[in-house]
C-alpha cells in the first residue's frame, strides 16, 4: 500500500493524544528514556506513570490516561515530547494502519494530518513500522 511512499503532517490537533481510552504501550527503551527525561528512576517512573494492562500475551507495560482519557502527559501539548514514546514517534506508520488503503482512510477520519503535508519514502515507513514492531512493550512483573 505504501510502496510510492504515503504523505502526513502533524496539524497538532492532538486528537490522538486525548479524549479517546487507548494503550500507549512502552519498550524498555521508552522507559529509560521517559525516566531519565523526568528525572526519575525507572521504578518510579513505572509506578508513577504507568499500568499494566493484560494482553493476549500477557501483561505490558502502558501509560496512565486522565479520567477523561487525555494521555498522562498532556498539557495544552505534550510535555514529554522529546522523550515520548516510540509509538507516538511513528504514528501512524504502525503496521495496522499502512496495512491496507482502507485502514489507512479508515484513520484519516480521526487524523487530519493523513495524506496532506511531508511525503514519506516507502524506506522511511518501513523503518518505522519495524521499529515499533522491534521494540515490543515491557513485560510486567
Amino acid at each position: 500500500m505504501w510502496t510510492d511512499g504515503l504523505r502526513f503532517e502533524c496539524t497538532l490537533c492532538h486528537a490522538c493524544c486525548r479524549h479517546d481510552p487507548g494503550y500507549v504501550f512502552l519498550s524498555e527503551a521508552d522507559i529509560q528514556r521517559l525516566s531519565q527525561h523526568l528525572s526519575l528512576s525507572p521504578e518510579q517512573f513505572l509506578s508513577e506513570f504507568c499500568r499494566c494492562v493484560d494482553l493476549d500475551s500477557g501483561p505490558v507495560y502502558s501509560l496512565k490516561e486522565k479520567q477523561n482519557f487525555d494521555c498522562i502527559f498532556w498539557d495544552l501539548g505534550c510535555t514529554v515530547y522529546p522523550a515520548r514514546p516510540l509509538q507516538c514517534q511513528t504514528y501512524p506508520f504502525w503496521g495496522r494502519i499502512v496495512a491496507s488503503k482502507h485502514s489507512w482512510n479508515q484513520e484519516a477520519r480521526f487524523c487530519p494530518g493523513i495524506d496532506r503535508g511531508s511525503f514519506h519514502s516507502a524506506e522511511i515507513i518501513e523503518q518505522k513500522v519495524k521499529s515499533l514492531t522491534e521494540n515490543q512493550p515491557k513485560r510486567c512483573h
